[in-house]
């Protein structure tokens, strides 16, 4: 869970749960376990991703407004402030994240360019899906607009995108484990929008993808 060991953060949205010793942030549920809350987060993930598979279609143009309904959707049964953007800025790793006012801007930039190109993500050779998936990935992921939870909701994201473009569920164990690191320089590289790196990731996504699916089907 995100801390002052995860993240510098100050501000309202950096308020903690009593009792958690400053290692959760303040909850709806008032849980003050990391554990706990982790798990609750996890649980509530996977009911969002189904009801989100049910509301957005494969001709669906993604808006900043549906960015912010699906972190709502995921995470509204536990923050106050889920679907708000940040009123607070961040940086992790050193690594600093756009300036808070600068937020709704940039997603308003995002909406005009990335995801106006990008969505609808239609079915294509997969390098090309890659390089869809990668652009719109790395743009949020670079503007960070919320308190917690923005790696997660930017692969809920690219899970739909994919859905559109006629992929299964895409699998993500390719950006964990000795993946991370090449995952985070390639966040790096976007900065200058070299988005090639991410989108060799992206490649082994779905190639993981597609390999998990086909052991699926032949069980």
């Amino acid at each position: 869970m995100a801390s002052k060991t995860r993240y510098d953060a100050t501000g309202i949205q950096s308020e903690t749960e009593p009792g958690s010793r400053g290692r959760v942030l303040r909850n709806l549920l008032g849980i003050t376990r990391v554990t706990d809350i982790k798990q609750a987060e996890s649980q509530a993930l996977l009911l969002a991703q189904a009801e989100a598979v049910q509301r957005y279609g494969d001709d669906q143009r993604f808006t900043v407004a549906d960015i912010c309904d699906l972190h709502r959707l995921w995470l509204g049964p536990v923050y106050a402030w889920a679907g708000e953007f940040r009123a607070l800025n961040m940086g992790k790793g050193g690594f600093q994240f756009a300036h808070a006012p600068l937020i709704q801007g940039l997603m308003a930039e995002m909406e005009r360019g990335a995801l106006s190109q990008f969505t609808p993500c239609l079915a294509a050779a997969d390098a090309h899906i890659a390089r869809a998936l990668a652009v719109v990935h790395a743009e949020l992921i670079l503007i960070h607009p919320f308190r917690d939870g923005n790696g997660r909701v930017a692969r809920l994201l690219a899970v739909l995108m994919g859905l559109q473009a006629g992929l299964p569920p895409l699998n993500f164990s390719a950006l964990d484990g000795r993946g991370h690191a090449a995952y985070i320089a390639s966040i790096h590289a976007a900065m200058a929008r070299n988005y090639v790196p991410l989108a060799v990731i992206f490649e082994r996504v779905i190639s993981q993808t597609w390999k998990q699916y086909a052991a699926s089907s032949a069980q």
